[in-house]
């Protein structure tokens, strides 16, 4: 009978890892803190080291700090679907014990229904200009869609015809507007207007998900799929009310394939929302082989770093990446990416900036640089829905006796208002 493992030591190894040239210049005003790419060694007692990955400010589970007493001398299968580990954790405990069985970590999960897995390319709300190489790049790349946060504080139809024209017509974008048209009777009339535009798959979150009517009435009279992220409102009123097409699904495997046997008992399709590099990237892989209802592409934001942190190449054909077959995640670590981006920090502050609202008649806007308030400051003042012509772009520190103005003025909740020539 063969030896029950156990588990002999773990390390979480911060790195800091670039963005890529392009979406730095946007990022790092939101989320710089997403530089942090936090890697788990977990090492057994029969020698097998496994891998795995946390964004440490955004994952659904953080690695708990006392991580190695909870974990150390215990038996690592026992660990397996204990969410609460954090990401890293429970991804290095299905790496290492399929090391072990000799067997990918898909068969650990479930039984693979699919050999490849489509991905979706992610950007944050841009410039049209921006978005649209963005999408340019996310072709070169071998990605037939990409997910976009579309926001009302842009003039939308500007960016979609920006990206229309530089990429292939079966491209698709799916939009996810976080809550941010803020009630049914700005989504209907806005999202109509959207219909126009075959490169529109999906919408996500346009308004409050807590909003059942709204969202009952919105599914009813726009022609695209609404997905809506898993649990808010609860699983059977969505199917009660008939207010999403399909779903959002992220968490720990125990979480995830709960979430995904419930989408395959009533027929929903899901994105897995898995953020993370290459490491995270190839897991949602071995999560969506064996989830039949995973079926839109993954988002795992893995294109927004300019290192995947591994020694595998992630290869798209058509949008799909093939589910390794190698013993656990099938991908190791690069040993020289953690020798150039290793800290000892796990937070990285933005720059001190506003946020500069444009209209086309020229009257300027300035609202507090923190985009996460944007999502309500911005509908609360009633601005308007993606006006033709608008702009909203960061503006950063340049010392300036007038910025620092502007930017004491809106700390606490308030706007500047002004015409600029």
């Amino acid at each position: 009978m063969a030896k029950a493992v156990k588990i002999d030591a773990v390390e979480c190894i911060n790195l800091n890892v670039p963005f890529t040239g392009h979406t730095d210049p946007h990022m790092r005003f939101w989320l710089p803190h997403w530089h942090i790419v936090q890697l788990c060694r977990l090492t057994l007692d029969n020698g097998v080291t496994g891998w795995g990955e946390t964004i440490p400010n955004y994952t659904w589970a953080k690695v708990p700090g006392d991580i190695a007493d909870k974990v150390v001398g215990r038996l690592a299968g026992e660990l397996l679907w204990e969410d609460g580990l954090g990401a890293g954790v429970q991804m290095a405990l299905f790496d290492a014990i399929g090391k072990t069985l000799g067997v990918p970590a898909y068969r650990l999960l479930g039984t693979k229904v699919k050999d490849w897995c489509p991905l979706s390319w992610w950007a944050m709300d841009m410039p049209a200009a921006a978005w649209a190489q963005q999408c340019r790049d996310a072709v070169e790349l071998g990605y037939t869609t990409a997910k976009l946060k579309a926001r009302t504080w842009y003039d939308l139809h500007a960016g979609i015809r920006a990206i229309i024209a530089a990429v292939p017509p079966q491209f698709r974008l799916d939009l996810d507007f976080n809550a941010t048209l803020a009630n049914a009777a700005n989504a209907v009339e806005f999202l109509k207007t959207l219909e126009q535009y075959d490169q529109v798959a999906m919408i996500e979150s346009p308004i409050p998900q807590g909003d059942v009517a709204g969202n009952r009435q919105i599914r009813a009279r726009i022609n695209r799929p609404l997905a809506m992220h898993y649990g808010s409102p609860p699983f059977a009123t969505v199917l009660e009310q008939d207010v999403a097409d399909g779903f959002v699904v992220s968490g720990g495997a125990h979480r995830v394939l709960q979430q995904a046997h419930a989408a395959e008992v009533a027929n929903k399709p899901f994105w897995l929302q898995l953020v993370g590099t290459g490491m995270t990237t190839t897991w949602a892989a071995h999560l969506g082989a064996v989830a039949t209802q995973a079926k839109w592409p993954a988002i795992t934001c893995m294109n927004i770093w300019d290192s995947q942190v591994i020694t595998q190449p992630i290869v798209l054909r058509g949008g799909f990446y093939r589910v390794p077959e190698a013993p656990g995640l099938g991908v190791e670590p690069d040993p020289g990416v953690i020798d150039r981006y290793r800290v000892d920090y796990e937070w990285v502050d933005p720059p001190r900036h506003v946020y500069r609202y444009v209209r086309a008649d020229g009257e300027v806007t300035y609202f507090r640089g923190a985009k996460e308030e944007l999502h309500s400051v911005y509908p609360q003042n009633a601005m308007p829905i993606s006006e033709a012509g608008s702009s909203c772009e960061p503006l950063e520190d340049d010392g300036s006796p007038e910025f620092d103005a502007i930017y004491q003025a809106v700390q606490h909740g308030g706007t500047v208002r002004r015409l600029e020539a």
